[in-house]
């Protein structure tokens, strides 16, 4: 059975601070058949049982804090969300990326983070931005190289527009990367760093390309910021499933 198609909720986090079981219900409304978690720490037991309740999955989780000093609270709460991809999206330097030794570092750091969550029977992923792409190491991209250092345990979730921003030709980048790539933030919009996005379908990404080159990854739609209100936004999350909808089943 394919998989259902998510949304990050930090999407609609100002919502969920308005309204939390309110805008959850609006999401499966629309027809997202799974979420992928931002604030692991923020009663995942509640979240988990609205969640349950809406029929909604988690297909993962975002969790900046485990790369704080007690990593394993942080797994306590993602397993309490049923979920075993636990992603970290942030706190890594930029400059990391501009050289080998801070990539080296940076695959150590989460290669030991792989070993403490594989004990809560947990899975390790990455999350990039632009940073991870625009530098360069002859033709390859950092994350390119990063790959190549991480144990098989941690995964990589590649935010393809972030991706496409830095420079990358995502199909291209998806293939070489192959099973590493577990989870795919879907968005779409003009290719800047500083406009908001759009509804997926109706920017300069190749959507249909970038599924085919990872067809086995969770299909998550993510918007950093949306132009317009509350209702815009729900619209542009309505849009991008509808759009994304017969892609991922052909």
């Amino acid at each position: 059975m394919p998989r259902p198609l998510s949304v990050q909720l930090y999407s609609v986090r100002d919502q969920l601070v308005a309204d939390r079981a309110g805008t959850l219900r609006r999401l499966a409304a629309l027809g997202y058949g799974a979420v992928e978690a931002y604030d692991v720490l923020g009663d995942p037991k509640g979240l988990r049982q609205l969640l349950d309740d809406l029929g909604l999955t988690v297909s993962g989780t975002h969790a900046v804090q485990l790369l704080g000093p007690e990593p394993e609270s942080v797994l306590d709460a993602v397993a309490t969300l049923g979920t075993d991809h636990a992603i970290v999206p942030a706190g890594i330097a930029p400059e990391e990326f501009t050289s080998r030794d801070g990539l080296a570092r940076i695959a150590d750091r989460l290669n030991s983070l792989a070993a403490v969550a594989e004990r809560h029977g947990i899975r390790i992923g990455y999350h990039n931005h632009w940073w991870e792409i625009e530098p360069r190491f002859g033709d390859r991209h950092a994350v390119d190289v990063l790959a190549e250092l991480l144990d098989p345990a941690v995964f990589l979730e590649i935010d393809t527009y972030w991706a496409a921003v830095g420079g990358a030709d995502v199909p291209a980048l998806l293939r070489r990367l192959g099973d590493r790539v577990r989870a795919l933030h879907l968005k779409d919009g003009p290719g800047t760093k500083e406009d908001p996005n759009v509804a997926v379908g109706g920017g300069v990404m190749p959507v249909r390309d970038i599924l085919t080159a990872a067809p086995d990854a969770w299909r998550i739609v993510e918007f950093d910021s949306c132009a317009g209100d509350a209702d815009a936004l729900f619209d542009a999350l309505g849009a991008s499933l509808a759009h994304l909808a017969p892609l991922a089943a052909s």
